[in-house]
């Protein structure tokens, strides 16, 4: 059976497009809220990851012995926009641990979400370096872990390097799976990504957001790197992304995180609850305003959250004379 539709596009009135896709979203207790669409069947979460990826940064004792910053805990799982403070960030964490842009082994690429900053550095002359990946800062993270617990960091990518499996370990401990060779891929920065079920990443970051069936040390480090992200959230995508937006509009009360392919999830920690979602066809459009609508339906009918979320359950679609024609909007599934 499909899917249901998650979000539509409209011009002139009609529906001219649709996306289908899947979500669910759970509470503190692993209660699931509501779910639509196959939500058992595993998906690359991809960045959306992250921040479970970025555990064992602080479960080490790296964080605290190498003295992060909540920018650059944020920057740890961040897709950022390649702005010179993403790479700054990234290249002073690199430099806490005595190490340098040369380590990192995510591939070069020029800023993927801002034109005036490929185009200036165009003109400059200059050309992108690892720091510019956008998950520079995951890498730095990896590297800092590494270097505090005298790991070896040439290989630090390879899946059965030792931080690989702590980050395994973190993933498999929070979501309650059990990952293998069968379910690693290799992500666009070349590090292992995993295939998981969708409710049981939301079950996860349920978990992440409240602390709640997890070890003391594992429920600090998960809120410690929340918080920094919900502190700092220019440092987590970038300016006009929704990562950012959203987390600015809702004053740090809202966790929310995009992965390639039409994947986001989202906290709210004051609530105790998350969601997850799959977009089928990979649409960052559609994504975008499901995650915000079902935010919306995951709280309470009146929460002072809904006027800070609303906006970005609707995106125009304009002609190239500005004028807006249509709208992304989101869809709640029968």
């Amino acid at each position: 059976m499909a899917n249901p539709v998650i979000a539509e596009v409209t011009r002139g009135g009609r529906v001219e497009s649709v996306h289908r896709g899947r979500v669910v979203a759970i509470d503190a207790d692993g209660a699931v809220l509501f779910h639509s669409g196959d939500v058992e069947e595993p998906v690359y979460p991809r960045s959306a990851l992250k921040l479970m990826q970025a555990l064992p940064l602080i479960e080490s004792g790296a964080a605290d012995a190498l003295g992060l910053s909540d920018r650059e805990l944020a920057l740890a799982c961040a897709s950022h926009s390649s702005l010179p403070i993403h790479v700054q960030t990234a290249l002073a964490m690199l430099g806490k641990a005595g190490l340098d842009e040369t380590d990192l082994q995510c591939g070069p690429h020029w800023p993927l979400n801002r034109r005036e900053e490929l185009v200036a550095m165009a003109r400059a002359g200059d050309e992108p370096t690892r720091a510019h990946n956008n998950c520079s800062g995951k890498h730095a993270g990896f590297l800092c872990a590494c270097v505090h617990q005298d790991l070896e960091t040439a290989d630090y990518l390879d899946p059965d390097a030792d931080i690989q499996r702590q980050v395994r370990s973190a993933i498999d401990a929070v979501a309650g799976t059990t990952l293998g060779p069968d379910t690693c891929g290799r992500d666009g920065c070349s590090a292992p990504t995993y295939a998981l079920p969708l409710d049981a990443f939301a079950r996860g970051f349920a978990r992440l957001a409240t602390g709640q069936g997890l070890e003391p040390q594992r429920a600090d480090a998960a809120i410690r790197l929340m918080r920094a992200a919900m502190a700092e959230p220019e440092m987590v995508a970038g300016p006009h992304r929704l990562c950012t937006e959203l987390m600015s509009a809702c004053g740090g009360r809202v966790y929310v995180k995009t992965g390639a392919e039409g994947v986001y999830v989202a906290t709210v920690p004051e609530a105790g609850l998350a969601l997850a979602l799959k977009c089928d066809d990979g649409a960052t459009r559609a994504a975008e305003v499901a995650v915000a609508a079902a935010l919306m339906r995951a709280l309470a009918a009146g929460h002072d959250l809904a006027p800070a979320l609303a906006p970005f359950a609707r995106a125009p679609v304009r002609d190239w004379n500005g004028v807006e024609v249509g709208a992304v909007r989101a869809v709640e599934p029968a």
